[in-house]
């Protein structure tokens, strides 16, 4: 059998899913602004385009031979706005701007203009849309109390800390729903962390935790953290979180509730010994660029995931890409995780 293969989240929409995202549009408020509206368009017929939308992503991904797909993110605008409609207090007629990421870019955002909580639970639904598609196991992901905290203007709580227990409480009514339901891959993405390794460390694994709490046991609770974007594909030096961040909230990490960490390398080699930190924790290991036209040769996955395989056991590692597939395009994204699974699946264990 070799390593298991994951993805992280998004996937590039098929052409039929008249739905914005933030691939190509990061820097602007049109998918914030237009998904309302392009959803309502589809009219009666939106949820038959979604679930075969969903369905080609997941159908996608097991034929190239992921072990753990998820469902592409298919109905999102992105990973973080699109949990937020359904939370009540936030504001999605009356955006603000606000500069992101460190400075790299400013957009218009929603706003936050009281209590955070679930308006309903939807999740369940996203993730039996894309169960139905197939025998494997289908991940579903949300995201984290930091990067909410992030990517929205407070206008309430006035600390991310307290912005960030809220949002951590109404992600555990969708991680404790999922679990019911019967998924066992639920994964809270912090790019956030990468970014703020002291805000990581002062609050947020704190509140990555409280989004975890009281999952019962047989669900593989699981964290991304990957270090940025670009804007578009073949961007060179686009601006990422610092390469050190990632030892300063290993051990941190390592000591959470968290059970799987996906970590990106394939864009920026890591120093491996990162990996001896993490004593019981599994790695998800980004060994294919999410933002690079370039495919990745099958020796050379295949050569980094045994370079890896000399600071943890082959049980608790994972390969991936570094981030999601949206802005690769659907053949890149295939040809990358065809070569992925091939290396991974290569290796004896």
């Amino acid at each position: 059998m070799g390593l298991l293969t994951t993805t992280i989240g998004a996937y590039p929409k098929p052409e039929y899913v008249k739905l914005p995202d933030w691939f190509g549009n990061l820097d602007t408020a049109e998918p914030t602004r237009g998904w309302a509206a392009a959803k309502e368009a589809m009219g009666e017929e939106a949820e038959t385009i979604l679930k075969r939308g969903t369905h080609e992503a997941v159908t996608d991904q097991v034929n190239a031979g992921i072990d753990i797909p998820t469902d592409g993110e298919i109905a999102r605008e992105n990973y973080i706005h699109y949990h937020c409609r359904h939370l009540e207090g936030m504001d999605f007629e009356n955006l603000s701007e606000k500069t992101l990421r460190t400075g790299n870019y400013s957009s218009f955002l929603p706003t936050v203009r009281g209590p955070v909580k679930p308006r309903d639970l939807f999740l369940v639904d996203d993730w039996k849309r894309a169960q139905s598609a197939t025998d494997k196991p289908v991940k579903i992901t949300m995201p984290g109390p930091l990067t909410v905290a992030d990517t929205v203007v407070d206008e309430y709580y006035g600390n991310q800390k307290d912005f960030g227990k809220a949002i951590a409480e109404a992600l555990n009514q969708e991680v404790l729903s999922l679990a019911n339901a019967g998924c066992k891959y639920i994964q809270i993405d912090e790019p956030l962390f990468a970014r703020y390794p002291e805000r990581a460390l002062e609050f947020g694994i704190e509140n990555l935790d409280r989004a975890f709490q009281n999952c019962p046991e047989g669900v593989i609770r699981t964290a991304h953290m990957c270090c940025g974007y670009p804007d578009k594909i073949d961007v060179v030096d686009y601006p990422k979180a610092p390469r050190e961040s990632y030892f300063q909230i290993a051990d941190a990490m390592e000591a959470s509730s968290v059970m799987a960490l996906s970590l990106e390398d394939a864009h920026r080699y890591n120093d491996l010994s990162l990996l001896e930190h993490f004593k019981t924790t599994t790695i998800i290991f980004g060994v294919v660029a999410i933002a690079k036209s370039n495919v990745e040769a099958v020796e050379e996955i295949r050569k980094r995931l045994l370079d890896a395989l000399e600071h943890i056991d082959a049980e608790r590692l994972i390969a991936g890409p570094d981030c999601g597939l949206g802005i690769l395009g659907r053949e890149l994204a295939i040809q990358k995780m065809c070569n992925l699974s091939e290396a991974a699946h290569s290796i004896e264990t």
